[in-house]
């Protein structure tokens, strides 16, 4: 693969120099001093992504606990309901995309499910989950920005629901964490959920929990499968260990990238999240493409995730389009399920620059006009090049 090759697919996302190379250190043991060094600056690296995701870098926990899980996101979603919720238990799922759909279906094998599902992409109305949510309720589940669809969902309103009925509230934050801002107590979030892979720009195959310190009593490790017991991981968690064999070379990579997060700092990275999703917008609107999205007042475009809407004229022949797009040395994603041939979608997750956003846009353009849809590629990347200036 070329040294220019352009990955603008929403996850796995490009990593740094800093963070390949801590892959390749000599082998140590999962339970030697060393590794346990690699854990407590991973952890804490996370822990400040976790807790000071905001504007101003303001903590917004007080209190809580990041573990780092052998296994991507789909392990900590599974993890965190399993252990909260059992036979019995009522669990409200909000479905709008195909990782609120995964959360439902998750729950499904734990708990008796409420779904609250509308059409992938489109908004939720909140007095529909007012109605939903009840006393009887015990878990509310929901994604925060619906990777699928490029929607950033309403987590604080529903939050405050889940609060007022003392029901425990889990997020998928997976594409927001790391990326945009996300407050765990001022949303009421009991357990938050995030990936490697996304916005903290490591390798994929671990990802990571914050459990809040209220969240705790709520835990059943009895209940939840051998690898997931969240009481043991955190009870490891304590001496800087996980209760099985590590994967030493990712938690090492992922050490890196929490401290590259840390370095360039919260507030500056958000801002430069958001600047580059306007930047990605602005340059697909000027070529005339819909964003496919369908927002209300609660909800907002995703400042990680771009979620384009492919014209009429490429629909019949997508892969046409997807083709063109590859063989200028960049790579995007289409649609998943339903959703196939449909949109296509880019990410700006990680250490993008804003040049290699231009470049997305312009590609993009040019793949279109290649197959048969009259794309104004100069003024797409115009309009993004305004955006980031």
């Amino acid at each position: 693969m070329s040294d220019n090759f352009l990955l603008l697919n929403p996850g796995p996302v490009p990593i740094t120099d800093a963070v390949r190379e801590a892959m390749d250190a000599p082998m140590v043991s999962h339970r030697s001093t060393e590794f346990e060094a690699t854990y407590e600056r991973a952890q804490e690296g996370l822990e400040y992504v976790f807790e000071r995701s905001t504007p101003h870098e303001e903590s917004t926990s007080a209190g809580g606990t990041g573990l780092v899980l052998n296994g991507t996101a789909t392990m900590g979603m599974e993890a965190a309901v399993a252990n909260l919720v059992g036979e019995g238990d009522e669990v409200v799922a909000l479905v709008n995309g195909k990782f609120g759909r995964r959360f439902k279906r998750i729950a499904e094998r734990y708990a008796q499910v409420d779904p609250i599902e509308v059409e992938w992409g489109d908004s939720f109305d909140l007095p529909t989950v007012a109605e939903h949510v009840t006393d009887d309720t015990d878990l509310v589940t929901m994604v925060h920005n619906e990777t699928s669809t490029g929607v950033l969902n309403p987590v604080k309103e529903v939050g405050e629901i889940a609060e007022e009925n003392d029901a425990c509230f889990v997020v998928d934050g997976v594409t927001s964490i790391g990326g945009d801002v996300f407050r765990v107590d001022d949303w009421n979030v009991d357990v938050a959920i995030t990936d490697a892979q996304k916005a903290l720009a490591a390798p994929p195959g671990v990802s990571a929990l914050y459990v809040a310190d209220r969240a705790v009593d709520h835990l059943d490790g009895e209940r939840a499968p051998f690898y997931s017991d969240l009481e043991w991981h955190l009870r490891k968690a304590a001496q800087n260990q996980t209760p099985f064999t590590s994967a030493v070379p990712l938690f090492r990579a992922l050490a890196v990238a929490v401290e590259e997060i840390e370095a360039e700092g919260m507030e500056t990275r958000i801002e430069r999240h958001r600047r580059q999703a306007a930047a990605f917008r602005a340059g697909f609107s000027a070529m005339g493409l819909e964003k496919f999205p369908s927002l209300d007042d609660a909800s907002e475009y995703s400042n990680t995730v771009t979620a384009i809407t492919l014209p009429d004229e490429i629909r019949e022949t997508p892969e046409e389009f997807f083709d063109a797009v590859g063989e200028r040395n960049v790579s995007i994603s289409g649609g998943q399920a339903h959703l196939g041939g449909k949109i296509f979608r880019v990410s700006n997750m990680g250490h993008l620059a804003d040049e290699q956003v231009l470049r997305g846009v312009e590609t993009v353009g040019e793949a279109l006009s290649e197959a048969g849809y009259d794309a104004d590629s100069a003024a797409g990347r115009d309009a993004a090049r305004a955006e980031l200036d």
